[in-house]
Parts: C-alpha cells; sequence; structure tokens
C-alpha cells in the first residue's frame, strides 16, 4: 500500500488484481483509524488531512463504488458486480456484500502502512466482522473518530452548497461563494443545488444516519474506542482538536502492550 502524500491506494480501488507501487517498511504503531460521521461535517476533508499528515491510506468505500461504476465487467470481482447490481438498480449495498468487498482488500487492512477507513463500518454488525477479521492477526484499532455538529449547522452547510454542472466543482453560497454568481469559475458552468442538498432531504438523511449509527457508536464507545471530536470551525481548527487526542491514544496503547509483554515474560519465567 502507498503511503506517500498522494497514494495510489489501487489494491484498495481494484480489489485483489490491484498492487500499489510501494509498499512500506512500517511505522512506530501505525495508525488504524475509522471515521464516524453525519453528510454535512466535513469527514472526507479531514480524512484528506490526516493522510497527508499521518501517512496512512484512506481507504473509501465511497471511492471503491465510483471506481466500480467505470470499470468493465470483465474487471469486476464478484463482490464489486454485485455491489454494482444493487447501485444501478438505486437499492442500498447490504452489509454481507459490503463486507465482501472490504474482505477482498485484507491486504490494505493489514498494511504496515495503516489506514484510515473512512464509509465503513456503517453498523454494529460490520464493526464486529471487522474486529474479528483484524483480531485474528493481532490487529487493533487506534481510535474511532466520530465528528459532531448540530443538526441546524449541518442544514446550513448542506443547504449552501452548489455544484457545477459540468465539472462538478463544489461551492458554497456563504463560505466558499463562486466569483461570479452562478457560475463556475474553472469552467463558467452554471451552479446548481442537488436535490439531496434541499433542507426536507437534508433532515430525511439525517435521521436515517442517527438511525444506523447509533448502535455502532455506542458499540465502539463500550470498546473504548470511540473518540469525539466537535466538527465545528475550519478544517485545520479540526484537525488541530483531533490529532493531539490521537496521539495520547496510540501511547496510551503501546505503554499498554509493553506492559502485557512485560507481565507475559515474567510469567513465563
Amino acid at each position: 500500500m502507498t503511503v506517500t502524500n498522494k497514494p495510489t491506494r489501487a489494491a484498495w480501488l481494484q480489489g485483489p488484481s490491484g498492487r500499489c507501487e510501494t509498499v512500506p517498511n512500517g511505522q512506530f504503531l501505525p495508525w488504524r483509524i475509522v471515521l464516524l460521521g453525519a453528510p454535512g461535517v466535513g469527514k472526507g476533508t479531514q480524512a484528506d488531512l490526516l493522510n497527508q499528515r499521518l501517512l496512512a491510506c484512506h481507504l473509501s468505500t465511497g471511492d471503491v463504488f465510483r471506481a466500480a461504476a467505470t470499470r468493465s465487467e470483465g474487471e469486476l470481482s464478484p463482490a464489486m458486480k454485485e455491489a454494482l447490481g444493487y447501485m444501478r438498480r438505486g437499492e442500498l449495498v447490504p452489509d454481507t456484500t459490503v463486507w465482501d468487498l472490504v474482505q477482498e482488500r485484507g491486504a490494505c487492512l493489514h498494511c504496515a502502512g495503516g489506514f484510515i477507513l473512512d464509509g465503513f463500518p456503517r453498523t454494529a454488525a460490520q464493526a464486529v466482522s471487522l474486529k474479528q477479521f483484524l483480531n485474528k492477526d493481532g490487529l487493533g484499532l487506534t481510535a474511532v473518530v466520530t465528528y459532531e455538529l448540530p443538526q441546524s449547522e449541518i442544514v446550513a452547510r448542506l443547504g449552501g452548497r452548489r455544484t457545477c454542472e459540468k465539472c462538478k466543482a463544489v461551492y458554497h453560497i456563504t463560505e466558499r461563494s463562486p466569483k461570479v454568481e452562478g457560475r463556475c469559475d474553472h469552467c463558467e458552468g452554471a451552479l446548481f443545488q442537488r436535490e439531496d442538498d434541499r433542507p426536507e432531504a437534508i433532515k430525511v438523511r439525517l435521521e436515517a444516519y442517527d438511525r444506523s449509527t447509533a448502535p455502532l457508536i455506542e458499540f465502539y464507545r463500550k470498546a473504548g474506542l470511540l473518540l469525539p471530536v466537535s466538527a465545528a470551525g475550519t478544517p485545520e481548527e479540526i484537525y488541530e482538536r483531533t490529532v493531539p487526542e490521537l496521539e495520547v491514544r496510540r501511547l496510551t496503547q503501546f505503554a499498554e502492550q509493553m506492559w502485557a509483554a512485560a507481565e507475559n515474560r515474567r510469567s513465563g519465567l
């Protein structure tokens, strides 16, 4: 798995047939992080920042789905074909199929460079599968970061978003407005508001997110892995709130591992 500032993520995007350009020698306690957060909290932006600065590969299941949609049938694994079938029918991809996709990319989860999982797990059942998969090789998560923001602020963020009809560049009517109102800075295409960015649609999306992730968040809270982070402010401010907490978690885990190893040595005497 590539861990440069611009990783290819070939093995993640292509599946078992993919090969990344370089494989890291390993890090001191590789980062293994899961990111959670409702639509509009800026989770994708934070994943990119963490990827660039912690040098752990950003593994997004959404990117896998998008990559599958651009490939020919002959390039698709059985799990990718199945997932694409659900997507083309406008149906949600079920837990079992999503897990099959992730399992196909098991080498990425074992990579010495670590990972930042974005979009998976989405349910408690998926979280259990991931835990069992990692535990088989004595691996564990560093932390599960959940980005939090009041619903009113999420609605304002997404409700102000505008997308270029040509190049798909994204703007915001107050936070990142175009130079010419209603026109893209890059290609001068018309800007429009996506249907799922309208206030009534946003509220439905948030309610669905809350229902599906409440058990997941409780699962990770009981496991002692949950790290709530406020998603208010700029991306840099959010990042600066996140990393010190992650560092503390990683150092604590390292100390616990050293203590357990020492205990095992004493027990063996």
